[in-house]
């Protein structure tokens, strides 16, 4: 684990309780472990405040409290689309708006559950479009696009997954049997080069390696810290994509191992 640089890092003050806690959890993911007393300390705020922060955030199931700090959660584990939201919002934005560049008038798309596909979803919103299809999984996207005039929804059914909004299952799976789709829009927890792309849902991995099957154009879209994370289950090899859409914060060792499978990468 990283070393905490919150002691030396300058002070924060003037934020919301909101804001707060939202880099409070950036910190967490990036470094890997803090300190109450490091966090009091650059936020200019009490060990009280603080401890009610963390506390706040390990309840969500973001973090894991731990004596004297905080941990992430165990790698794997589901951390809940509410708080997937608050983080990399920058490069997701970045994501989301190439992968609305590739939509086309007519097309029919798969968009899969996750917080980039959400975003990615409100970009659909502003294309100016005469016409598309979009099927979707996820109630998020799903709201999103409910009253946009351009575009002809289609949800599938099944067993929701509060934590992702996500639904899947045999009926799921059975509804998406009978449709095509000229692109699919993969959002994915984890992407390994060697390994592929997981999820820890397995229900969900069986849906999605449908969703690959019945799409013409398969697009990943996941940021950098997704990438050499490892997940319970598979949903496919790498090789079953056609592109990922990241930041520029990709290693570029594993860019190039997935260049070399064949997978067209775009950085963003």
């Amino acid at each position: 684990m990283k070393k905490s640089s919150a002691a030396s890092a300058p002070v924060i003050e003037s934020l919301s309780m909101e804001e707060r806690r939202r880099l409070i959890l950036g910190l967490v993911v990036e470094e890997g472990r803090v300190k109450t007393e490091d966090l009091a300390e650059r936020f200019g705020t009490s060990l009280v405040t603080i401890r009610s922060d963390l506390n706040a955030l390990a309840d969500s199931g973001a973090i894991v409290r731990t004596h004297g700090g905080a941990l992430p959660p165990p790698e794997g584990e589901e951390v809940p689309i509410e708080v997937k939201q608050g983080l990399h919002q920058a490069e997701k934005l970045r994501i989301a708006i190439a992968a609305a560049a590739l939509i086309a008038d007519g097309d029919t798309v798969l968009l899969d559950s996750g917080s980039t596909t959400g975003e990615l979803a409100k970009q659909v919103c502003k294309l100016p479009l005469q016409g598309i299809n979009v099927i979707t999984n996820a109630l998020n996207v799903a709201v999103t696009l409910a009253h946009t005039p351009h575009v002809q929804l289609v949800m599938l059914g099944g067993m929701l997954r509060p934590d992702s909004f996500s639904l899947s299952g045999p009926q799921a799976e059975l509804a998406l049997n009978g449709l095509r789709a000229d692109k699919l829009f993969l959002g994915v927890d984890s992407l390994d080069p060697e390994v592929g792309l997981m999820t820890p849902h397995l229900l969900e991995a069986q849906l999605n390696a449908q969703m690959i099957r019945v799409a013409r154009e398969v697009i990943a879209v996941a940021d950098s810290s997704k990438l050499l994370r490892r997940n319970l289950a598979v949903i496919a090899k790498v090789e079953e994509i056609d592109r990922l859409i990241t930041d520029t914060g990709a290693d570029p060792e594993i860019v190039a191992a997935l260049q070399a499978r064949g997978v067209e990468v775009t950085l963003v």
